[in-house]
């Protein structure tokens, strides 16, 4: 299956979707709906109230958007051209019903597309309005805190699957989906590109989802302060409410130092900071052996001022430079959360997971970081070890889960810090999907200190997946 744009909400019964066929992608083109005469239903959502969403904005190629800043609309890179000048975008913003005479309308005046963007995966873009608005902003993630429960999702798009777009805005709420659930969807699903996609929907059955004409919109959900906080882009999906098909949307947060990075270059970030926190990823500590740390934040205004929660007893960080320094006193997994505030105000965060191993007992490592492993290629997942005395078991255990359509393609081997080789999984499993298994290897000709590495080769072509997590036990 192919992987649908949603350029042109959609909430549909099983009867809608079989009298309207495919969905197709293209600029919604149909004539605007009359206005209703009945309740604000529409089929598995409703009509959004007037001023509810008041950062959203439609698009005349037709596609939605939200307003970042009061000048620039972040949509999806599908929407558009390559980046460069452009006036050919109307932005219509300030109402739900499309024909209000109160609409406010701008021109574009250049268009940002993400770096990189071929198609799948990377589907952002800002539009730089020919003067700003004074729009309220929607705020964008910039970690995964928000990855649960349910989001409202709104548009202009179709309400029947390849139907017209809608002359009145609309709202839905989705469930979120892991990334393992929506890849096991199979078809385009199973390409799923981890970290830059984030789906959500109703599984097995459908009935609420995007449609065409939505794409670019937000994905949002309310923050622990109440604030809305869009956490996707509307971006792609197999027809429109269709059973085991849910929607697909660009991970706000992944891209969030770019976006904010972008925007600065176009003219400045969000009012208030708009500060963006690098994630350094997972780590792995040893109770006491010393760590340092250093985080990096952009956008607001320097110098920052820094804090942590969930930090692993005996560690601390530096409010001037971000750094954490310390030694671990307390064996444990740790949910970590790094916050910097710009000295003009406006703040920004990020969370992972930081564990730390017992003395000598180096239990169970794990690197849960998500790897893409595309088509006919090699890659590698590393878990560094420090601070444990002598060789490792002959009992030692490497615990894998990879995603993959077919597991007959793959080659995985565990690289010990010296550089040699052992064969966990060698193209076996013919046409099964996905690979989850514990092997047991003899590891005690090596030493346990040091950066043990997962390698996991694609060898033939058409199917691709992606490792989810592994875990080492030494």
């Amino acid at each position: 299956m192919t992987r649908l744009r949603r350029i042109l909400l959609c909430a549909v019964t099983a009867a809608a979707l079989a009298a309207s066929g495919g969905a197709l992608a293209g600029p919604a083109s149909a004539a605007p709906e009359p206005v209703p005469s009945g309740p604000d239903q529409v089929v598995g959502g409703t009509l959004a109230g007037a001023g509810e969403f008041p950062w959203m904005v439609r698009l005349s190629m037709g596609c939605g958007g939200a307003m970042y800043t009061p000048s620039l609309v972040l949509t999806a890179a599908h929407c558009v051209g390559g980046t460069g000048n452009n006036t050919s975008i109307t932005a219509t913003w300030g109402v739900v019903d499309l024909q209000d005479p109160t609409r406010t309308t701008r021109q574009s005046n250049y268009v940002y597309r993400a770096p990189g963007y071929t198609g799948d995966g990377k589907d952002w873009a800002l539009i730089r309005l020919s003067s700003p608005i004074n729009s309220p902003l929607l705020k964008i993630a910039t970690d995964t805190s928000l990855h649960n429960g349910s989001f409202t999702v709104a548009g202009w798009g179709a309400t029947t699957q390849g139907g017209g777009q809608s002359r009145y805005l609309r709202k839905a709420t989705v469930p979120f989906i892991s990334d393992s659930t929506c890849a096991a969807q199979g078809g385009s699903y199973s390409g799923l590109i981890p970290n830059e996609e984030i789906c959500a929907g109703i599984l097995p059955g459908g009935g609420i989802d995007t449609c065409q004409g939505d794409s670019g919109g937000p994905m949002f959900k309310r923050n622990a302060a109440n604030e809305w906080v869009q956490v996707g882009i509307t971006s792609w999906g197999i027809g429109c409410a269709q059973p085991n098909a849910p929607g697909v949307y660009t991970e706000v947060r992944y891209f969030a130092a770019d976006i904010l990075s972008a925007a600065i270059s176009l003219g400045g970030g969000p009012p208030g900071g708009g500060v963006a926190v690098g994630n350094p990823g997972n780590r792995t500590s040893t109770v006491g052996t010393a760590v340092s740390a250093t985080h990096t934040a952009s956008g607001g205004t320097a110098p920052y001022t820094w804090s942590a929660t969930g930090l692993p007893p005996g560690l601390s960080i530096s409010s001037s430079t971000g750094t954490v320094t310390g030694t671990p006193t307390t064996a444990g997994s740790y949910t970590t959360t790094v916050t910097a505030t710009a000295s003009a105000g406006g703040s920004g965060s990020t969370s992972y997971t930081w564990t730390v191993n017992p003395v000598g007992g180096c239990g169970a490592n794990t690197n849960g970081t998500d790897l893409t492993i595309p088509d006919v290629s090699t890659v590698e997942s590393t878990i560094t070890v420090s601070g444990c005395a002598g060789n490792a078991s002959t009992t030692s255990s490497v615990e894998v889960h990879i995603v993959h359509t077919y597991r007959g393609d793959l080659v995985v081997t565990l690289v010990a810090p010296d550089g040699s080789l052992y064969t966990l999984h060698n193209r076996s499993g013919g046409s099964a999907d996905n690979l989850d298994q514990t092997y047991t290897v003899n590891l005690s000709s090596e030493a346990r200190n040091g950066a043990w590495k997962l390698r996991v080769r694609d060898a033939a072509s058409a199917d691709t997946g992606y490792l989810n997590s592994w875990t080492l036990t030494l």
